[in-house]
């Protein structure tokens, strides 16, 4: 499940909606919706994003979060390190091998731990 995902089947469940009943509202099918919200499907376009705002009716600071939460959430990542030092290319592709190995406590220290050193002032 993807954050986007999750923040979605909470929102719809918090307002008693059906996947079915959003996914008629949306247009778009249920099996693209269950799909959206599991992290199997990518990042929605703009327009459905914008759509699935207007018909939660939320505020700004919501409907921001859910913006915020698309950029994020892309389940199918691919990342260019060409030109980077060694040890980010390293880095990438013991992600990629070792991944699923991980427990959610170690994805939040690992997120966390990159954001503290991504945002530190050089």
């Amino acid at each position: 499940m993807t954050p986007l995902g999750m923040k979605l089947r909470a929102m719809r469940e918090a307002r008693g909606i059906s996947l079915k009943e959003m996914a008629a509202a949306l247009n778009v099918s249920s099996a693209y919706l269950s799909a959206l919200e599991h992290g199997k499907r990518g990042v929605p376009t703009s327009f459905l994003l914008h759509r699935i705002i207007t018909f939660f009716n939320v505020i700004w600071d919501e409907a921001e979060e859910l913006q915020r939460l698309a950029e994020i959430s892309d389940p199918k990542v691919t990342i260019d390190t060409g030109g980077m030092a060694p040890e980010a290319t390293e880095l990438s592709n013991r992600l990629r091998d070792n991944l699923h190995r991980l427990e959610p406590e170690d994805f939040k220290y690992l997120r966390d731990e990159l954001m503290k050193r991504a945002t530190r002032k050089r």
